[in-house]
């Protein structure tokens, strides 16, 4: 039995790629570790271990006190921050890991660094402007808003889950945004990016790759988000309703992007993309290293990546999958907090209208 330890296992992300690992006939051995001892409850795992915060100096000594006692072979980071701590220090870990290069995670978690190669390299993004100052602000905007005029998108270059995010149309809009995240959260304009705002659809491609070689792909269409009320550019990122989507050009654009950055690539790449005013998806992030918080979507649709991920990391056979779209269109995953999730399959709802 694979013994296998799971980072941030008590958050929604962690929770849904163990729930992943538990459908296969095979069975794992799987321990958890968090910062928090409330959520790690809800986890489904063999054992729980509280873990110093990811830039505790203690972190990697704890995790390998857990790895010796446990007899851990495989850790699997999902947290953005341990993904980072623990690409950094990968050879330190008395583990395996199935991570993409050290210089493919940090150009990932930097998304102005990312735009850049990838403009560079021909993939879609949207024009983005870096911000050292608030001086660049009234021009960046300027040119933003001849592209799309109701408003642009000002966003941390660092962080999940749409961070420090805020649609602006006023540089005032921006200026005290910057302002309330610097006085309560000591970021500066420095880790801010001012971009093209996106209205069109909103697309995640998550994807499993081996020494450059791309192994599975699906895509999938953000339909609805969770609390979006709460938030004030309207978006968290994770969804409440989402569904699959077989487009030829999302694969595409996915596919170079990834290459981009790295032709040898390794382990999980999830790619977030939003269709720009004429239509064309692009690229506003990469999660490298690490899976969508709704990994198991996919995995009760039929194609388990967290498992295939487990399978590669071992270097174990495969059973012939395609590459993109091995799921069909129109599969639904609608989760709600306290609500449990479901998947819908093509267009089947139970509802009727009240009225005729």
């Amino acid at each position: 039995m694979k013994r296998i330890f799971v980072t941030g296992a008590g958050g929604p992300a962690g929770i849904n790629f163990i729930k992943s690992l538990r459908l296969p006939s095979e069975k794992f051995y799987i321990a958890g570790g968090d910062v928090n001892k409330w959520h790690l409850e809800l986890s489904d795992v063999d054992s729980r271990y509280l873990l110093p915060k990811f830039d505790d100096p203690s972190y990697i000594r704890a995790l390998n006190e857990v790895i010796k006692l446990e007899e851990i072979e495989f850790v699997h980071p999902q947290p953005d921050v341990e993904v980072a701590a623990i690409s950094e220090n990968r050879e330190r870990i008395k583990a395996k890991t199935f991570l993409p290069d050290k210089k493919t995670v940090r150009i990932c978690q930097d998304k102005m660094h990312l735009t850049e190669i990838l403009k560079e390299n021909d993939i879609p993004v949207p024009n983005t402007f870096n911000l050292s100052g608030e001086a660049e602000i009234p021009k960046a905007l300027k040119t933003l808003l001849e592209v799309y005029p109701r408003k642009a998108w000002l966003r941390a270059k660092k962080g999940a889950g749409a961070k420090a995010s805020l649609p602006v149309k006023e540089v005032s809009h921006a200026v005290m945004w910057i302002d309330y995240w610097k006085k309560m959260h000591s970021l500066d304009y420095n880790d801010f990016m001012l971009a093209e705002y996106l209205p069109g659809r909103e697309f995640a491609f998550q994807s499993v790759w081996k020494d450059g070689e791309l192994i599975v792909s699906q895509a999938r269409e953000r339909l609805e988000y969770i609390f979006p009320h709460l938030t004030p550019s309207g978006q968290t990122s994770s969804p409440a309703v989402a569904r699959t989507v077989n487009r030829s050009d999302v694969n595409e654009i996915a596919t170079n992007a990834v290459l981009a950055i790295d032709n040898k690539a390794n382990g999980v790449f999830c790619i977030d993309m939003k269709e720009n005013s004429k239509g064309i998806p692009c690229i506003t992030e990469i999660n490298a290293g690490r899976f969508f918080t709704t990994s198991n979507f996919f995995s009760e649709a039929g194609v388990n990546m967290p498992y295939i991920y487990i399978k590669l990391a071992y270097d174990e056979e495969l059973p012939s999958i395609p590459k993109y779209d091995p799921l069909p269109e129109g599969l639904y995953w609608i989760r709600l907090i306290d609500g449990g999730h479901k998947l819908v399959k093509g267009e089947k709802w139970r509802s009727k209208k009240a009225l005729s």
